[in-house]
């Protein structure tokens, strides 16, 4: 069974890629500049596909790398 994909699992995911707690994490902030790069984009992929987000590639979150944007595409909710 797979995880279901939360807010808080989005927020979790990105900031253990970071380094970082997921409170340090704004949702308008650029996640490229906070350091991540395109491989740790690609395992957020990767990991996001086996929780469900099927149909989720790459594009879809280095188009706009903003905390809330990814929320949003993967839970429907925009916190």
């Amino acid at each position: 069974m797979s995880e279901t994909l939360t807010p808080e699992r989005v927020r979790a995911d990105v900031a253990e890629l970071l380094g970082c707690e997921p409170a340090e994490i704004t949702p308008g902030e650029n996640l490229f500049d906070r350091g991540l790069d395109s491989m740790r984009v690609m395992i957020l992929v990767e990991r996001w596909r086996a929780a469900g987000a099927a149909s989720l590639e790459f594009p879809d979150l280095a188009e706009c790398p903003e905390l809330g944007h990814w929320t949003a595409l993967l839970t429907g909710d925009g916190a």
